[in-house]
């Protein structure tokens, strides 16, 4: 059965939608802070959908259009994030909010519109700060 496109994605299967090997995406989590996948206790790492993007940008801009790891970092203080997620989503198929804004509207009753997806990410994050809190309570106890 396939995952569905919003589904959240586990590193392997994140790089195997990128192209590229699994310590290549952890190694570009430390070079790029826009790159942020949700981790899970024990160190878990989830990417959303916009994840994948970025990844994909990164790669193409990497591999594909020659730039070095500070052109990339350049590029995004520059133009932000909306504008190099373009690089891996030329279509637009992803939403992508302002750099950290959230979204203005309310979702109206059953919507799927940018402002739902924002709640599903932040509850994501939330419950991934949950796991982490539930792990350090373990231990302390």
């Amino acid at each position: 059965m396939a995952k569905s496109p919003n589904a959240f994605r586990t590193i392997s299967e994140a790089a195997a939608e990128v192209g590229a090997p699994q310590h290549v995406l952890r190694f570009w989590e430390t070079k790029f802070a826009f790159l942020t996948p949700l981790k899970r206790a024990g160190g878990r790492r989830f990417y959303r959908p916009q994840d994948v993007v970025l990844l994909k940008s990164v790669k193409r801009l990497l591999h594909e259009e020659g730039l070095t790891i500070k052109g990339v970092q350049r590029l995004h203080k520059e133009q932000g994030l909306k504008r190099l997620a373009h690089y891996g989503d030329p279509e637009g198929a992803v939403t992508f909010e302002p750099d950290g804004a959230a979204p203005a509207t309310v979702p109206a009753a059953g919507g799927g519109g940018p402002s739902s997806i924002r709640l599903r990410q932040v509850l994501a994050e939330l419950e991934g700060a949950r796991a982490r809190l539930e792990v350090v309570l373990t231990r302390s106890a």
